[in-house]
């Protein structure tokens, strides 16, 4: 039977929802007054006549609205003469050139105690030829997929790291540099079968984390009772699903919380369409990263609470 569910703070999401439609969450006073780059660098030729904020912010609103690169310099354009604000703004080259190099920072909130980080990936659709064309020809040589791996917190839903790949790389070998961009506390990294690799566990266990990754049915104890050393937690987890069942143990280790993952991906693809405009792969980084970057946004401003309605 389908569970029901029912929120508590209908009327302060139904208001963070309005929010995230309004112009002064991207064009606050600080990106007005910072706009222009006023410190030079003291290298041999130009400084950047705009600053990172201002380019970031440009990139957002083409994000946000769907644009093309000279949409965006005319949309923010007629923003800023109807605000009767006088700034210079970029040709659509600059923007382009300045997205390769520009590093975004994931807004989160402090953390109040140890994170519970949960871990998956998702394919990304790569501008290319259209779905018709592919199914009468065949698989274009210039379609293929990049893959977006999310670190998220189970309790707040946030975007804590991020990592774009191609599709040759597998989920496990990112998890260290994932985990590496997360300053906080960590008690707990849930993930699925796909990191039950040897290096995966080294790396939580390096945060001084537990490691709840499910072994693969088929999985074998990596080292026996006779060593010296403790157990190693896979082993451990191995163990423990033999002796109460995989159900019970993902029970009892909380792991049904790694579904959170796959809701945060879902929310990148339904807020966003799922696919990068983007022609090379450092701008397709910058497109994805600024997306993690607004969902987060979009979570300071109000999450649902919601109760499972008994019956």
């Amino acid at each position: 039977m389908k569970r029901s569910y029912k929120l508590r703070n209908w009327s302060e999401y139904t208001a963070a929802l309005v929010k995230r439609g309004s112009l002064t969450l991207w064009l606050s006073e600080e990106v007005i007054e910072t706009w222009e780059n006023t410190q030079k660098t003291g290298n041999p030729g130009a400084s950047k006549t705009y600053s990172d904020l201002a380019i970031q912010t440009l990139l957002t609103l083409r994000v946000i609205y769907g644009l093309a690169l000279r949409q965006t310099i005319g949309f923010a354009g007629s923003i800023f003469e109807l605000m009767g604000v006088s700034v210079a703004l970029p040709v659509h080259t600059t923007l382009s050139r300045r997205q390769k190099t520009l590093i975004i920072d994931l807004p989160t909130k402090p953390a109040t105690g140890g994170r519970h980080v949960v871990v998956d990936s998702t394919g990304i659709k790569v501008y290319g030829e259209g779905e018709w064309k592919t199914r009468q020809h065949g698989v274009s040589k210039r379609r293929t997929w990049l893959k977006l791996h999310l670190g998220v917190d189970e309790q707040t839903g946030e975007i804590l790291a991020a990592v774009v790949t191609s599709n040759a790389i597998s989920d496990g070998e990112i998890l260290p540099a994932l985990l590496d961009q997360i300053p906080d506390e960590i008690d707990q990294v849930s993930a699925d079968g796909a990191y039950d690799r040897t290096y995966c566990y080294d790396a939580i266990d390096e945060r001084e984390a537990t490691a709840a990754i499910p072994p693969r049915k088929d999985a074998k104890i990596w080292f026996h009772g006779n060593r010296k050393q403790e157990p190693h937690p896979r082993d451990e987890n191995l163990r423990a699903i033999r002796k109460q069942g995989r159900s019970n143990w993902k029970e009892e280790i909380n792991y049904h919380r790694r579904s959170l993952s796959e809701t945060a991906m879902y929310r990148v693809k339904t807020i966003f369409t799922g696919e990068v405009s983007a022609r090379c792969f450092e701008n397709q980084t910058t497109e994805l990263m600024l997306e993690c970057s607004i969902i987060n946004k979009f979570s300071h401003l109000g999450m649902p609470d919601s109760y499972l309605v008994e019956g």
